[in-house]
């Protein structure tokens, strides 16, 4: 249990949920090949289809920021909620919030495979 929250809150906070480094992205929308902290491979030795799982989570948490941010404006300005307004602000939302989550789930989704899949010697790289 003390694991799983580990590696959950390493990768919340952008870090490499293997050993805790940071630095793990390039850019916003491009991660690195390895952990530059452990060497840990960050694809874990799938290809390109590596993150599939990622991306689906990143849907996912997507929906469930814009189901939670919708039901506490209905609760706050509940009887007469503004349902033009929250029709405006929602789908913007809902368009901008995957590209915010983007590297947060990928993290998580690396943090998930970890729990099920520890690492092995060979996902580390020759520095490591």
């Amino acid at each position: 249990m003390k694991r799983i929250l580990i590696l959950t809150l390493r990768s919340v906070m952008l870090r490499c949920p293997n050993c805790g480094g940071g630095g793990l992205f390039a850019s916003w929308f491009q991660m690195k090949e390895r952990c530059p902290t452990c060497s840990f491979a960050l694809e874990r030795n799938e290809g390109e289809d590596y993150f599939i799982g990622g991306m689906m989570l990143n849907i996912v948490l997507a929906e469930l920021v814009y189901a939670g941010a919708m039901l506490i404006w209905l609760l706050v300005t509940w009887p007469t909620p503004p349902w033009t307004l929250l029709q405006y602000v929602g789908i913007p939302l809902m368009v901008v919030a995957p590209f915010v989550l983007y590297p947060f789930s990928r993290t998580t989704w690396l943090a998930f495979d970890l729990m099920f899949r520890p690492a092995t010697s060979e996902e580390f790289g020759p520095d490591a």
